[in-house]
């Protein structure tokens, strides 16, 4: 990308930034570059240090290690109101004895900008949030959505370089939530402008961004689009925390041609693709969704394995069913009712039922290298079961 002169290529940088509270390391050495233009959220549990990162953004906190780049200037130091920045609380800190109008105008109105052009500006940024005609209200004839709408337009009105969103649609209710998800999207594509988003809520980051990054302990776990971050989790705090994931463990018998082969005991022969070592000990992830069920006990081959209902759930357009599988595994198959067998509708808490998956489901998340030297490991044969299943499935 050719850059215009004055240019810059991030709207946000970090570049090593650590932030400390006493003897608690907030974040930690962070590197991170925002695009212009782009929908990015910080998602993670509660002291993951998403929060203190935006806050340094915002200029509420400051960084003791690393330099913090907004639109290419340095930033460290400089107070928030010299940041072409603006931020959009949960709490919307709307100004209770003034109309809707005069709380989006509030800012305008501390810059300078004369009355006519501020009630101009702040018309628009209510026409942007669909709330034309409510212009003459107080906050306390709102919907707490409502609100929220005047709170995103009184930043907006602004202007800035990056928006600012702490959590801002936590206060809602799981109804106006979505219709805000929506609306916030429909939002920062139409106005161009930089949004970062704190969450903690993977759904609400998933469907919103362009961008994720997952923190756990004051670092970046994994930075990428949504889909990736679902279907290809670099870590397993990722997979554990990003949806729902079945966890098995095992040792690898065989390595060929980019594909592995895992006995996880208890005759479940995991095969798929990754560069796994042979010999040593791995954890797989697969996700509920690719996994399906078939009652009865056929014969258990590679990618398959013998279970015994514990229970079973109808959740609106999937059921939902938690086995036990013969190595004492608890793993949960979650499938669409629409393409589901028939039958699982009689299957009951006890019942015997074969899961099974493709070779494109395992997910290689963990893996230590083997205790034994490499001479011991070119000796490395796999359990008899292993490699029966691994035959029969290659057959």
């Amino acid at each position: 990308m050719t850059l215009a002169p004055g240019d810059v290529a991030f709207d946000v940088e970090f570049r090593g930034i650590t932030k400390r509270f006493g003897p608690l390391v907030a974040v930690n050495r962070v590197d991170l570059q925002v695009n212009k233009g782009e929908f990015l959220s910080l998602l993670g549990p509660s002291g993951c240090g998403k929060t203190t990162s935006l806050r340094m953004i915002a200029g509420f906190e400051q960084p003791d290690e690393g330099e913090l780049l907004i639109g290419g200037t340095d930033a460290v130091g400089v107070p928030p109101y010299r940041r072409n920045v603006n931020t959009v609380f949960q709490s919307y800190a709307l100004f209770p004895h003034m109309s809707v109008i005069d709380n989006v105008a509030y800012g305008l109105k501390q810059r300078g900008t004369g009355k006519a052009e501020r009630i101009r500006l702040s018309g628009e940024a209510l026409e942007l949030v669909q709330l034309t005609g409510r212009q003459d209200h107080r906050p306390s004839m709102l919907s707490g959505g409502q609100q929220q709408r005047v709170a995103l337009a009184r930043a907006l009105v602004m202007h800035p370089q990056v928006l600012l969103l702490d959590e801002p649609l936590g206060a809602l209710d799981l109804k106006l939530r979505k219709e805000m998800q929506v609306e916030l999207k429909r939002i920062q594509e139409q106005v161009g402008i930089t949004f970062i988003y704190v969450t903690h809520d993977q759904e609400e980051a998933l469907s919103m961004s362009d961008r994720v990054a997952v923190m756990s302990n004051g670092v970046i776990e994994q930075l990428d689009e949504p889909r990736v971050i679902y279907d290809n989790p670099r870590t397993t705090f990722v997979a554990e925390f990003i949806g729902d994931m079945n966890f098995l463990s095992g040792v690898v018998t065989e390595q060929v041609g980019g594909q592995f082969i895992v006995d996880a005991g208890g005759g479940v022969v995991i095969r798929g693709h990754g560069a796994a070592s042979r010999g040593s000990s791995v954890r797989v992830g697969i996700r509920p969704e690719r996994m399906t069920a078939l009652p009865g006990s056929p014969e258990q081959q590679a990618n398959s394995a013998k279970a015994t209902v514990l229970s079973k759930m109808y959740l609106g357009d999937q059921i939902q069913i938690s086995v036990s599988l013969a190595n004492g595994q608890r793993i949960i198959v979650r499938e669409q009712r629409a393409s589901a067998n028939p039958v699982l509708d009689v299957v009951y808490s006890g019942d015997e039922v074969l899961v099974s998956w493709d070779d494109k489901a395992p997910l290689l998340l963990e893996q230590t290298a083997p205790l034994q030297s490499s001479a011991e490991a070119e000796q490395y044969t796999p359990s008899e079961e292993a490699a029966v299943h691994a035959s029969t499935e290659e057959s």
